[in-house]
Order: C-alpha cells, then sequence, then structure tokens
C-alpha cells in the first residue's frame, strides 16, 4: 500500500450483476458497451460512463461522447439501466443508492455530516440513511434520485435498445405514455418528476408494473474518479484517504427495501498493489469477497 506523502498509482474496476454476491458479476466496459444480464427478479441492462477513466478493461476510451450531451457536460461519471420486473414493485420501496458490507464509520473524514447535510439541500432532498451502521447505507427513493427516467413499453419493439450511444432523456415511449399521464405529474421535466415524487403519497400511488420496461440515468460532477474526490460547494472530501486494500469498494444498489430483494448492483473497485492489478486485468474478481 502507498504511503500517506505519496499519491497511490490506482486502476478502477467496475462490475455489475444482479446480486450483491460478486460471484454474479461482469465486468462492465466502460464508456464502450453495455452489460445485459436477466435474473430472477429482473431483466437489466446497465452501462458506465466515467470521464478521464483509467482503469480495466484494458484500452477503455477515457470518456465518452455521452458527455458531450447537454444534459451530462458538467457530469463526472453515470450509471445508465433499462430495468424489466418480473413483478410489480411499488414506487416507494425501490430505492437506489450506496451500500457497504462493513462499518466505515472509522474512516469518515471530518465534516461529514455538513457534507451529507449540504447533498440533502443542493442535490437530493430524499437522500437518507446511517452511515455509522455496521452496514452503513445511503438510499434515495429511486424515482426521486434518478436525473433521468424514462417509462417504456411492454414491447420490446416500443421501447429504445439501452447501449452507450443512447442517452436516456425523461420521457416516455410506446404505452408508456399513458402510463405516465396517469401519474399526473406537474410538468414532463426531471425536475418536476424528482418533486413530485419527493412526496411519500405518490410514491405509493406508483407501481413499477411486472413486464414493462423503465430507463433511468443517475449520475453528477460531485464526485470525480479521476482524483478519487467529492467536489461539493465550498469544500472537497478527498475520498481516496479512506481508501486502502480492505476498504477499496464503492456500491451502488437498486433495491427492494421493504423485501431486500436486489435487481441491480454496480461495484466501483480500487485497485493498486502490483497482485491485485495484476488480476483485474485478468479479469478475475478483487479486493474482499464477503456476500450479504
Amino acid at each position: 500500500m502507498p504511503s500517506q506523502t505519496e499519491l497511490p498509482k490506482y486502476r478502477l474496476r467496475v462490475t455489475a450483476g444482479p446480486d450483491y454476491d460478486r460471484s454474479t458479476h461482469q465486468q462492465v466496459a466502460v464508456n464502450d458497451k453495455t452489460l445485459h444480464f436477466d435474473g430472477d427478479r429482473a431483466a437489466v441492462d446497465v452501462g458506465v460512463h466515467i470521464q478521464n477513466f483509467s482503469g480495466y478493461p484494458e484500452n477503455s476510451p477515457k470518456t465518452s461522447p455521452y458527455f458531450s450531451q447537454p444534459l451530462h457536460a458538467h457530469d463526472q461519471y453515470s450509471i445508465s439501466c433499462s430495468f424489466t420486473p418480473k413483478e410489480n414493485i411499488n414506487g416507494n420501496d425501490l430505492v437506489f443508492g450506496n451500500d457497504f458490507d462493513h462499518p466505515i464509520r472509522d474512516r469518515l473524514p471530518m465534516g461529514f455530516n455538513a457534507a451529507l447535510k449540504t447533498v440533502k439541500w443542493a442535490i437530493d432532498p430524499s437522500i437518507d440513511g446511517d452511515a455509522y451502521a455496521d452496514k452503513p447505507y445511503l438510499y434515495s427513493p429511486a424515482l426521486a434520485t434518478w436525473n433521468q427516467f424514462r417509462i417504456g413499453g411492454k414491447s420490446n419493439a416500443a421501447t429504445p435498445k439501452l447501449t452507450t450511444e443512447y442517452v436516456v432523456e425523461e420521457g416516455a415511449d410506446g404505452d408508456g405514455v399513458e402510463s405516465r399521464a396517469a401519474v399526473n405529474i406537474s410538468g414532463d421535466t426531471a425536475k418536476a418528476r424528482r418533486s413530485h415524487f419527493q412526496n411519500e403519497k405518490h410514491r405509493k400511488e406508483f407501481d413499477f408494473e411486472a413486464g414493462r420496461t423503465y430507463l433511468a440515468d443517475f449520475g453528477n460532477g460531485y464526485l470525480s474518479f479521476s482524483d478519487m474526490s467529492i467536489h461539493l460547494p465550498g469544500f472537497t472530501i478527498p475520498v481516496i484517504s479512506m481508501v486502502d486494500d480492505t476498504m477499496n469498494e464503492l456500491r451502488y444498489v437498486l433495491k427492494n427495501v421493504k423485501t431486500g430483494e436486489v435487481y441491480l448492483a454496480v461495484l466501483f473497485t480500487v485497485v493498486w498493489d502490483q497482485p491485485e492489478l495484476e488480476k483485474a486485468q485478468n479479469g478475475e474478481q478483487t479486493g474482499d469477497q464477503d456476500v450479504d
């Protein structure tokens, strides 16, 4: 592990799968190709874009035309997905966010609580959780936190296929237009939809329907993987100072908070010592192998 006085030379590896279990994960071709899997609970396509990407697979594009789009000109990364559940899910139960297998309270930097308040005020008022728990989590209702949300149809022909070139935009396709209209959102913008679903009552009135495809995009300009820092208004948190060879993962998860069922887990793993770099280059799993 590098000394505290020198900047670690790290690489980033991104994997995704239908569960926490890393044996279900596949490596994501960042800025290049989407990954498809058909799990017991949902069929999912996922794509990851990262600015100034340095990681695996080897020779991955360092950036993507995605970031030249007006919607994403200021973003540093994004997770895009299409999601077709196999059972109805109430809108109040589906959450998206971060969780961890181990405590992180001893690693949280000074000012973390202030940073979280800034996030709730400036970025996502719906975020909630406990970063000091034995299994920390920070979740938001998916309907209120996704940057872009599109309701597709129950027919594949009516729904755009998610690729790294396709940019998810707020709206609907096919008979998803009727489904979205029934929500009675005051306006058809992402801002209006997020505001509408800040209200728990509105979330409870919405169901993700079995067999219908939904497309979503989540990202921002605050978390930079190129320097492993969080840049918030007024201050910067150097995330790399929290990372070592046993705590080197950031997990995003889409799950049913009521039942605990997971639909998508995306794992960002920081790799920096030579044996682990070689494992990652060969497509092997790296880091801690605990499974929930």
